[in-house]
């Protein structure tokens, strides 16, 4: 059902409107538009993969920079009369049965009877000087991502909590050159020391104070050494850090949705949109999907997400249209009319299905 209409103010409404164009968000936008549903995508151009020359690990796409593979997905959704809006979320307000008011931060506004929420995170870096400017490129967290591109080479893993021998462990499979340094982590336990040390991971106590580069590239990491015979700067071509995942969704709590926090050991490692398997928040109408609900998700995994909550979002809006309609049948019964022809059983007070006076229904009938 196509429900793309003015408010008597003015402002547009649509059957969704999707914040965030990201994978989850374009993904959920192409599942709705293809569904006949108005769809408007509000987008800030802000995707968290930006800094990365490539996206992986994304069946039909390996490879494919991050901007194209966007490119790509917004003809897809526009193909199906999606729409789209360049801006950012400020606020969401309730407006009662008749779905949200979602007001920009230009102060511009548009009706939507439900929200899909794919804003993603932003990946708050470990504030080492130089660190920030190489994320995505040599400064890396996820091997999935980016480990066969660095094979082999000497890798650093910057300890900051619980995961730092978790990512040391992990990255071993890409090279047996591998550094944990501790930086502002935990000591490792005994069994800890065991199981780096039996996969060959060398561990470098002290602060990391630095990142020296040559050639446009990582070179080596320069510390705040504890023990002299450790070596300064120690020689490092990839450095991996456990950001933390900080949820793009601030917007939300206009209508009592508030970020839930995600802690190891007690240490707040970031903030997420808690959700079900579909998409489905504590507040009846708005979804969720991608990185916003579940940081751990590639790009492909986001995808999916935004599908299956879009999925859900037309069966809410089917089950809403449905309700509406049979209290719409009920009202003209009462009011004296005739009600609308519908083939079924005489027990639901159903009119005479067209198929009685043939001599009984068609097979597969009840």
């Amino acid at each position: 059902m196509r429900n793309r209409a003015a408010a008597e103010d003015g402002e547009q409404r649509y059957d969704v409107v999707v914040v965030g164009g990201g994978g989850a968000g374009l993904s959920g936008a192409l599942a709705l538009v293809r569904a006949r549903r108005t769809v408007l995508v509000i987008d800030s151009g802000r995707p968290r993969n930006a800094p990365a020359g490539a996206v992986h690990a994304y069946l039909g796409r390996e490879g494919t920079p991050p901007a194209e593979l966007l490119a790509i997905g917004r003809d897809e959704v526009a193909r199906y009369g999606g729409t789209f809006l360049n801006g950012s979320v400020a606020a969401v307000r309730r407006l009662g049965d008749q779905g949200f008011r979602v007001v920009l931060a230009d102060k511009r506004a548009v009706r939507a009877r439900r929200l899909l929420v794919a804003t993603g995170l932003v990946d708050e870096l470990p504030e080492v000087p130089g660190l920030a400017p190489r994320w995505g490129r040599d400064v890396l967290y996820c091997p999935y991502c980016h480990g066969w591109e660095v094979q082999d080479q000497p890798i650093g893993i910057l300890s900051t909590d619980r995961r730092g021998v978790h990512q040391a462990l992990l990255w071993r499979q890409w090279s047996r050159d591998i550094t944990l340094f501790l930086h502002t982590g935990p000591e490792p336990t005994a069994e800890d020391y065991g199981k780096l040390a039996a996969r060959g991971i060398a561990v470098v106590p002290g602060r990391v104070t630095a990142l020296e580069t040559a050639g446009g590239r990582l070179h080596a990491v320069r510390l705040h050494a504890v023990r002299p015979e450790a070596g300064n700067p120690v020689r490092c071509r990839v450095l991996v850090v456990a950001p933390r995942f900080a949820a793009r969704a601030d917007f939300l709590t206009s209508v009592g949705l508030k970020p839930a926090e995600h802690r190891v050991d007690g240490r707040l490692v970031g903030t997420y949109v808690a959700s079900d398997g579909k998409g489905a928040t504590a507040v009846p109408g708005v979804y969720a999907a991608g990185n916003v609900t579940n940081p751990n998700d590639q790009v492909m995994a986001a995808a999916v997400a935004g599908a299956r909550a879009a999925a859900a979002v037309n069966t809410d809006l089917i089950d809403e249209e449905t309700r509406r309609a049979v209290s719409a049948d009920r009202d003209r019964v009462g009011a004296g009319r005739t009600p609308a022809p519908v083939a079924g059983k005489a027990a639901h007070g159903l009119r005479r299905p067209w198929w009685a006076a043939g001599g009984g229904p068609p097979v597969g009938t009840d």
